[in-house]
């Protein structure tokens, strides 16, 4: 059975503002983040302000409040996930433009990991701050969703540590990480200039 946390948490100080909520195309960004996770998954949990609590939220099953950091949020939503749960599917609502076959393979890489996530190719050179050149077709951009096996990611968060993403966190609990493609439409929404720019990449 999978399940699907949404991580719509954030306080958005970079943006200026809850991205999560502004409008892309003819939808808010985070209906268009629940779109993939309702269609493959048997419940969707949805993080947001505490604030936001309240609001209507018809395409999700569960609605909680995020914590103070990503990985807080994630754990709120984890604790709202069943226990029978066989595999858990997290993914950013500042990605709105993530397509439905790479959920779909993050999932399917789960045969053979305890965890998979979207990498894209990294085209631009790469430096240590130190001055050391990093090695560009080893290194990807890592995106949501990523895919868990249940047991595995809650035993990772268990930990309480803190990381940018899930992926990390059971990497460091000894588990598991395998990469699938990413694509350029599952780019995180930072800035405005990047809402134009998945405007127009999804136009």
């Amino acid at each position: 059975m999978i399940w699907a946390i949404v991580v719509a948490a954030g306080s958005g100080t970079r943006y200026g503002g809850l991205k999560q909520f502004e409008v892309l195309g003819d939808r808010p960004i985070v209906a268009w983040a629940v779109e993939h996770p309702r269609a493959l998954a048997a419940g969707v949990v949805l993080v947001v302000p505490p604030d936001h609590l309240d609001a209507d939220w018809p395409e999700v099953q569960v609605v909680v409040a995020g914590g103070l950091t990503r990985s807080d949020s994630v754990r709120a939503g984890l604790a709202a996930v069943p226990a029978a749960a066989d595999a858990v599917l997290v993914h950013d609502a500042a990605r709105p433009g993530a397509r439905r076959e790479t959920f779909e393979q993050v999932l399917d890489a789960l045969d053979t990991a305890d965890a998979a996530v979207p990498g894209l190719a990294v085209p631009d050179t790469l430096r240590h701050l130190d001055g050391l050149a990093l090695d560009r077709e080893r290194i990807v951009a890592v995106q949501t969703p990523q895919a868990f096996r249940a047991g595995v990611l809650r035993a990772a968060h268990a930990t309480g540590e803190q990381a940018t993403d899930d992926a990390t966190l059971v990497e460091r609990a000894g588990g598991r990480v395998v990469v699938v493609p990413g694509t350029p439409e599952a780019m995180k929404i930072t800035t405005k200039d990047d809402l134009r720019v998945l405007a127009a990449l999804l136009a």
